[in-house]
């Protein structure tokens, strides 16, 4: 039996007259008695004039009132916090955590008996899924899907990899400013979210393989009608949601989030979607460990064919069946017993997917596109608690290099320095990059992927090992280390690299040192003691003083179960 109005009462003192008063109000809006007996389905509403990631979010919204009503539910949408990559400043992660505040506590506040979570760019479907986590009320999310592809001059591209790839070209005077404004009306030739496995697509895959969407609903692009149809069976979804009251806790298990993990190696995902598996886990009092991620990915190869890792496009893995494609494959090393939100296990669900059949996106387990997962864990003097490489978008002859750093202090100074044609800098020396952890920068910024400086990539250098406390999007590709911990802004060790120091990374032993003593460390620490940052006001004042590491998710320790 739903709760519907009844659900979180309004306290006047007197239960009757709040809900009285509650039924008075919405009966303003035209609705029946026989309507408000109905289980209720919240809507998020993350439609956004700044986010053409959800351009789509009228249609989705309307397929899930279709859906809400045909099973025998009432919908009612309403507005959330919307977060666009490329439309949030200083930074989409700053701003996760309070979308993620504002999910749960819109959960809470008003009366539904299940919720759909409307969300497509990065930062937008973690924090919904903090939220209901947190919330624990039952939920379902939708993502909007990828964008269509482009064509520059008979070339495919898609955004971002073909962003930065373009971008990169221009940098190197490869090409000139005509073309790059050309190219710049190809790149997004839709809305919705990007159209290569960057994390907006890692998201939307690892949400399905958690069991939080309805099977097949993370490859559907987002202005086709298969994404509009997913739309529509998420609204009924919901409504049976509400009459079942399956949780989130009893779908986001530890195997679930295992399942997960496996997904996220074997897609060639975002690093991002490490840090976000991390935070929606610790909502529900689970710690995902690095050590444990590394293992996997030692036995998990990367089977799908997309850039940044590949070749395809997510239009590309929709048509090779999706998700049912990818998880054929893995069968055999996933948790089939977990439950979805269709109150069926992911193994049942995947029997139900039917057969596959003959394609060129998602490989087989022994013909892989890379032999091991696409996220590496280092460890080292210069990360004590952990650092990620994406291996499988990286310079294999790079993976196991020594060079001497070259550093820049903040962001300020890399865009000072980064294009004067008189910096220190040879192609073997490696890039450092400080305080744009989650506290240094504030919010841990996607700048982790340094650009090559001019001079070098003028002499067509198109790789170098990059080092810093910061993420990257998981549209790039490079050797890149990134969420270095303990962070810069806090003392980290790699608050005291110097320009010239001597770094080794070694992939394969899953290290990465700084060739400096450990009392020659303690000495430029002591010399140069650090303070991080503090704020004296507002949500930033909170985010200093509450946001974890890299390795606990970059959540607010008071959010964490």
């Amino acid at each position: 039996m739903s709760d519907g109005l009844k659900k979180g009462l309004t306290s006047y003192g007197d239960s009757g007259f709040s809900l009285f008063l509650r039924k008075a109000f919405i009966k303003g809006a035209g609705y029946s008695d026989d309507a408000l007996d109905r289980p209720i389905i919240g809507i998020a509403n993350t439609a956004s004039s700044y986010n053409p990631c959800h351009g789509n979010a009228p249609q989705l919204l309307e397929a899930v009132r279709r859906g809400v009503m045909l099973a025998g539910g009432l919908p009612m949408d309403f507005p959330s916090i919307s977060i666009h990559e490329s439309f949030s400043a200083p930074t989409s992660m700053y701003l996760r955590n309070l979308m993620s505040i504002d999910t749960e506590e819109m959960i809470r506040a008003q009366p539904m008996d299940a919720v759909v979570l409307i969300g497509g760019c990065d930062k937008t479907v973690p924090a919904q899924l903090m939220g209901a986590a947190s919330a624990n009320v039952p939920a379902i999310e939708l993502v909007t899907g990828s964008m269509l592809t482009g064509s520059h001059r008979g070339e495919r591209v898609g955004a971002c990899t073909d962003c930065r790839r373009f971008w990169a070209k221009y940098r190197a005077e490869e090409i000139d400013a005509a073309e790059i404004s050309g190219v710049n009306q190809q790149l997004v030739a839709s809305v919705g979210t990007c159209s290569v496995m960057g994390t907006a697509s890692t998201m939307a895959c690892v949400t399905e393989a958690l069991g939080m969407s309805v099977p097949g609903a993370a490859s559907p692009p987002a202005v086709t009608a298969d994404r509009i149809r997913v739309a529509e069976r998420t609204g009924a979804v919901a409504v049976q949601l509400a009459k079942s009251k399956l949780t989130p806790d009893k779908i986001m298990t530890a195997n679930a989030f295992e399942n997960a993990l496996r997904v996220l190696l074997a897609i060639g995902g975002s690093t991002n979607g490490v840090i976000h598996l991390t935070a929606i886990a610790g909502r529900l009092g689970i710690d995902l460990d690095l050590a444990r991620l590394d293992a996997l990915g030692r036995e998990t190869p990367v089977l799908v064919d997309l850039k940044p890792s590949g070749l395809h496009y997510m239009e590309d893995f929709h048509a090779a069946g999706g998700m049912a494609t990818l998880l054929r494959e893995l069968k055999p090393l996933l948790h089939l017993d977990a439950m979805t939100v269709t109150g069926r296990t992911l193994g049942e669900e995947l029997e139900a997917s039917g057969e596959g059949f003959k394609q060129d996106v998602v490989r087989s387990r022994d013909k892989p596109i890379f032999a091991q997962g696409g996220i590496a864990v280092l460890r080292g003097n210069l990360a004590p608690g952990g650092a990620i490489i994406k291996q499988s978008a990286a310079d294999a002859k790079l993976m196991e290099h020594e060079g001497r750093a070259v550093v820049f202090e903040n962001l300020e100074d890399l865009a000072k320095r980064i294009d004067d044609d008189a910096l220190d800098v040879k192609a073997e020396d490696i890039l450092v990059l400080k305080n744009i952890g989650p506290r240094g920068a504030p919010g841990m910024p996607e700048a982790g992927y340094l650009p090559i400086p001019r001079k070098l990539a003028r002499a067509g250098v198109k790789d170098m090992v990059r080092i810093s406390d910061g993420r990257m999007s998981g549209t790039a590709a490079g050797t890149i280390v990134l969420h270095v911990t303990p962070e810069s802004a806090i003392g980290g060790p790699l608050a005291y690299v110097k320009s010239g120091d001597r770094i080794r990374l070694s992939v394969k032993s899953r290290s990465i040192e700084l060739l400096v003593s450990a009392e020659e460390l303690a000495a430029r620490a002591k010399a140069n003691p650090v303070t991080a940052p503090v704020a004296p006001r507002g949500y930033r004042k909170l985010f200093l003083q509450s946001v974890t590491q890299a390795d606990k998710g970059v959540d607010f320790d008071f959010l964490r179960k």
